[in-house]
């Protein structure tokens, strides 16, 4: 599912090497959705690390990302994760992909969410992994 959020670089962290054949690189936007700002954390991964690199804390940006849900098998016990895996960021000013002005979070078109915007490009869920074949550090 594709999305998109509007906000201010609050902080952005060191690229990691999970695994072998994973790396990701973390990030947080504060996004203004109401009275209180939310600091919300997104990834970035493989080759998609990079695209923080020219932007600095502080400045306003526009993210799109998809949401990824994944469940795993530990020790017998089915546990999920949810992460926030940016794909394009680019300063707020620019035009925007889907014709959403100002900050926060942009409407879905399909169910009309208000924190959310999804975008017109399926992406393929994520395979259940089990203790095997995933590359999850715990």
């Amino acid at each position: 599912m594709a999305y998109e959020a509007t906000g201010r670089l609050h902080d952005i962290m060191d690229e990691q090497q999970v695994s072998e054949k994973f790396r990701k690189r973390e990030f947080v936007l504060e996004v203004v959705d109401g009275q209180y700002p939310e600091h919300i954390k997104f990834q970035l991964v493989q080759d998609k690390t990079a695209l923080i690199d020219q932007y600095k804390v502080g400045d306003e940006v526009r993210v799109q990302f998809n949401l990824r849900g994944r469940g795993f098998n530990k020790n017998g016990q089915m546990l999920y994760f949810t992460n926030l895996e940016a794909w394009r960021i680019e300063p707020a000013g620019a035009a925007p992909a889907g014709g959403n002005q100002g900050g926060g979070y942009a409407a879905p078109a399909a169910n009309q969410n208000p924190g959310l915007r999804r975008d017109a490009q399926p992406q393929r869920p994520a395979p259940i992994a089990s203790d095997d074949d995933n590359d999850l550090p715990f």
